[in-house]
């Protein structure tokens, strides 16, 4: 198996708009996601001697993220900041384990088994999605949880790339608002 290469200076375009919406699920404030974004290509850019090449650039940065989204709740000295950030999700079966981080985080990471993740928030966007039209929670599900391509998910459900995006960001749109409303208003 080939070893992935970083390219910093494509980063910002390749990059920013997902992990921004990434961010942004998760503390519910734009200042605070695009600040998280800019720290994560920092500390990516700090870190890119240590980059082994196993797992994506994408994914090793969402790994970067979100240990910076962590970070960022430990600070908070809220209640739902102290909280440990376990988050776990599969609408199909229901099943422990099937976690939603693990989709996006480095693979190869020695610390993706450590138990910081907010089970309140997990099944805050587990209710949240199963709020959504049933055809936008199922893209959103492809696209954004299970990271199918556009090319696959058009195929499985004969939909075009633009009727695609539109569903993923108004799937994203109401997650962000019912969070706001669900979650983040007793943060």
């Amino acid at each position: 198996m080939a070893k992935t290469e970083l390219h910093p200076e494509t980063w910002v375009d390749r990059y920013a708009d997902y992990l921004f919406n990434y961010a942004m699920v998760r503390v519910g404030d734009e200042d605070t996601a695009k600040d998280l974004v800019q720290e994560t290509f920092i500390a990516g850019l700090k870190s890119a001697k240590n980059f082994e090449g196993n797992a994506a650039e994408r994914t090793w940065l969402v790994a970067i993220l979100k240990r910076k989204v962590i970070d960022h709740y430990r600070k908070s000295n809220t209640k739902k900041g102290k909280a440990e950030v376990r988050m776990h999700f599969n609408a199909e079966s229901g099943q422990e384990g099937d976690w939603l981080e693990a989709k996006a985080a480095d693979p190869y990471s020695i610390r993706e088994n450590d138990d910081i993740e907010n089970r309140e928030l997990g099944l805050a966007i587990h209710r949240c999605i199963s709020l959504l039209p049933e055809n936008h929670a199922r893209v959103f599900t492809l696209k954004t949880i299970r990271e199918w391509s556009t090319e696959d998910i058009c195929n499985e459900l004969g939909i075009t790339p633009s009727n695609l995006w539109v569903m993923v960001h108004r799937a994203r749109t109401s997650l962000v608002e019912c969070l706001n409303e669900n979650w983040f208003k007793d943060s």
